[in-house]
């Protein structure tokens, strides 16, 4: 029977520990490596192409939540970690099984069979995780970066960095000062996630930090249009206009 090939990935040593001597009971499946950071292990799913993931959520560079939405891989994953705030969409991220710490070996077993079967099944994943994130858990501390992947490299765009977000069908294309980059995503969660005292939705596709408004021209008839301080002119729609002097007092 061919291994099942698996990569853990947790900041912390004892909790990689664990699910090594938990493995132990599996003999078909083999750790091929593991991994201390979101980074280094988006690099070993990248390179190794493993079958499994046991990936912690809250971790230093990159989050267990910010590894999935650039991972065109289509390994199977279980979430293992501390926070159980998002045990509710955990199912929503494309994971097989949430493991909350810390957890007996039962409900450990209970998950990795879960998954054998699916892998064993055929029935595994068909499509890049990432673009199964149609419903992300909410953030356990404000956003203050965007994480986007351009070609094999991975960016951490800071909020205070962007200064304006723009729809492109099923993505949105975000200017900041270093260029500009594409993201799968929509405009509602950028919305949502970005504060709304620093941003302000101008027109159905356009989101834009307020400090980059360099001043608003009418442009046609009970329409606007936004100049920016980049010099870029995006239209201002009668529902934007109304957000900038209502809310904003622009």
């Amino acid at each position: 029977m061919e291994k099942i090939k698996a990569i853990i990935i947790d900041d912390e040593a004892p909790a990689r520990d664990i699910i090594k001597h938990y493995l132990k009971d599996f003999d078909f499946i083999e750790v091929i490596a593991e991994c201390a950071d979101g980074f280094s292990g988006l690099k070993s799913i990248s390179f190794m192409k493993p079958d499994l993931v046991f990936l912690d959520i809250q971790m230093p560079r990159l989050t267990g939540i910010e590894l999935v939405e650039v991972l065109t891989e289509k390994p199977e994953i279980i979430f293992v970690t501390a926070y159980d705030q998002f045990a509710l969409k955990a199912f929503e991220l494309n994971a097989v099984d949430y493991l909350l710490k810390p957890f007996p070996k039962r409900r450990f077993t209970e998950a990795v069979n879960k998954c054998v079967e699916k892998i064993r099944s055929g029935k595994g994943n068909l499509i890049p995780a990432n673009q199964l994130l149609a419903v992300k858990p909410d953030p356990a501390a404000p956003v203050n970066r965007i994480v986007v992947r351009k070609g094999n490299a991975i960016n951490l765009i800071p909020i205070e960095e962007i200064r304006y977000v723009e729809a492109q069908d099923d993505y949105v294309m975000i200017h900041y000062t270093g260029g500009k980059a594409l993201k799968q995503e929509t405009m509602k969660y950028f919305e949502e996630c970005l504060p709304g005292t620093d941003f302000v939705r101008i027109h159905r596709s356009y989101l834009v930090r307020v400090q980059q408004i360099k001043k608003i021209e009418p442009y046609g008839k009970d329409t606007h249009v936004a100049v920016l301080e980049s010099g870029d002119r995006l239209p201002v729609s009668r529902t934007g206009y109304k957000n900038l002097k209502e809310g904003l007092n622009f």
